[in-house]
């Protein structure tokens, strides 16, 4: 039970559509496999189009719909200034600088960020990323619906070069980039905190609203972000914890952005396979695969999952389902239904760091 799982791979190039031989014509290496171990230090190409370095990831549980990439600006550069008919989040691995947003009317804003801040592209906006540090190289990880676009439209010159403001993602509004965040109430009966912002300045310490369904006693919080049909969450789970087994469908790009532990997942009937992570490391569960996390570290593990197309507000993709137990038709175990082997892993992984088991001892259901 729970193999550990080493690395990602490339995808052949049989399987390659329309996105894949995008990416070939970048020059980019394309990752594949189920998981990526440090985005900091993953290897990147020099990337023509955008006029700094990249590589894109294209993981197994991405589906069909999105995918991301990593984008390195040396010291002191800018990137070329792009549009794209295809929606963006980003989040920065490491460094400082300012982006420059502004649509065909001439309307502009910027936004200044650093390591950990995470802010979304106005779809079809121009925009340009500028390194303002002069002593070390900025790297960001993008989460994007080309795959997607790519694969529907088949013509690069329409997604990358169709001159059209959608005004109401973006019409050059003052403080656009500001942080302001709305408390939205979703009307389906989602129980976590969910706000509406369009950038982020420091995620690892953001504040954290409530969620209990998932266990582990830890922290939620959902970002809508500019006008999106993408969304993201923060969750934060407490040392020696850890969380709920559920499933889900494809898209969901987990970042861990502080602890470390490991992750299970299989696919219904077949053998559990482990993920060890860290600061730094990306896994996406494939399609309706079981997955559980574990904090086998001294501090509390905080992770960002950058989904596909899923929104709340925009009544996309969400199934309510995933946080019910299964025995009540839903996609989750509960702790007192899980094999006992899971608990005695997770107990042992703490023996071996010194941390004690903060979890209650299970009232297994007969």
């Amino acid at each position: 039970m729970g193999e550990k799982m080493n690395g990602s791979s490339n995808i052949s190039v049989g399987q390659r559509q329309a996105f894949e031989k995008w990416v070939d014509s970048e020059g980019l290496d394309l990752i594949g496999g189920i998981w990526v171990e440090d985005l900091r230090t993953t290897p990147v190409k020099p990337w023509l189009r955008k006029g700094g370095l990249g590589a894109y990831i294209k993981l197994l549980g991405a589906g069909w719909e999105n995918a991301a990439y990593i984008c390195e600006i040396p010291p002191g550069k800018s990137l070329k200034p792009q549009h794209h008919l295809f929606e963006e989040n980003i989040y920065i691995l490491k460094g400082e600088g300012r982006t420059k947003v502004w649509n065909d009317a001439g309307a502009e804003q910027s936004v200044q960020w650093r390591e950990g801040s995470l802010f979304a592209i106005p779809l079809n906006a121009w925009h340009q990323h500028v390194n303002t540090s002069h002593e070390g190289a900025t790297r960001y990880l993008a989460v994007t619906l080309a795959p997607s676009a790519i694969n529907i439209y088949r013509d690069l010159d329409f997604i990358f070069n169709l001159p059209f403001d959608f005004k109401e993602r973006f019409n050059g509004e003052e403080g656009y980039f500001n942080g302001n965040e709305r408390v939205y109430l979703d009307p389906n009966g989602f129980k976590g905190e969910i706000l509406e912002t369009n950038f982020v300045y420091d995620l690892p310490n953001h504040p954290l609203g409530k969620r209990d369904e998932r266990g582990a006693g830890g922290g939620n919080t959902r970002f809508e972000m500019a006008g999106n049909v993408m969304d993201c969450h923060v969750s934060e789970f407490p040392v020696g914890t850890y969380k709920k087994c559920h499933r889900h469908g494809p898209s969901a790009h987990v970042l861990i952005l502080r602890g470390k532990g490991y992750s299970l997942m299989w696919p219904e009937g077949s053998a559990i396979q482990r993920f060890d992570w860290h600061e730094g490391s990306l896994l996406v569960p494939p399609d309706q695969w079981w997955h559980q996390h574990f904090n086998t570290g001294n501090t509390p593990v905080r992770y960002l999952a950058l989904h596909g197309m899923r929104s709340h507000k925009h009544k996309i993709g969400i199934k309510l389902s995933d946080a019910v137990d299964v025995k009540k038709g839903g996609d989750q175990i509960e702790y007192e239904d899980e094999p006992p082997e899971i608990r005695e892993m997770f107990e042992k992984e703490l023996v071996k760091s010194g941390i004690t088991c903060q979890m209650p001892v299970p009232n297994r259901r007969r």
